[in-house]
């Protein structure tokens, strides 16, 4: 394990499953930083993540969140909330790896669904079922976000100081 690990946390894992939320309570835990990756890219462009997929695709948006984790990557002291695709570019996960430690906030397809159904902001979800949607995307991403993971956190049904306190026992437990 090497020495810088907590100073650096990215927090990976599907739409729902509270990596904002428990990302900035987390980081307020700490001391630390907080960044979403969503929200700097759409700083970064000035609009919003369904206009970005709109004009480039999801191509182009995975470009974007490429560019700027790399970013966030370089800043220390900060725990990181990623968008739910950024393990799907292998590049995106070894810059994680390498530089901290890596958090899967684990959330079943149902749980998300009850979680994202009001929010428009979600361009993957606006096809006619959003919940096979989610259950495919979680089919494909569950083995990258294990992969990546130095640790599985369920957060299904919990609140997020709960988590977070779990979050917290663990990362003092490696440290010794």
């Amino acid at each position: 394990m090497h020495m810088n690990s907590i100073d650096k946390i990215f927090l990976v894992g599907p739409m729902g499953a509270g990596k904002t939320t428990i990302g900035k309570q987390l980081a307020s835990a700490l001391g630390l930083s907080f960044y979403d990756s969503d929200l700097k890219i759409q700083e970064n462009t000035g609009v919003s993540i369904s206009t970005i997929f709109d004009l480039e695709g999801e191509e182009g948006f995975r470009k974007r969140e490429s560019h700027v984790l790399q970013a966030l990557a370089s800043t220390r002291n900060s725990v990181v909330s990623t968008g739910g695709g950024s393990v799907l570019k292998p590049e995106n996960r070894r810059l994680m790896s390498s530089d901290g430690t890596v958090i899967y906030l684990y959330c079943d397809p149902q749980q998300q669904h009850e979680r994202t159904r009001h929010d428009r902001n979600r361009p993957l979800l606006q096809g006619d079922d959003p919940l096979a949607k989610l259950t495919e995307l979680f089919a494909q991403r569950d083995p990258l976000y294990r992969d990546v993971a130095d640790m599985v956190i369920k957060t299904d049904r919990r609140p997020a100081h709960a988590v977070v306190q779990e979050i917290l026992r663990m990362l003092s437990a490696r440290e010794h």
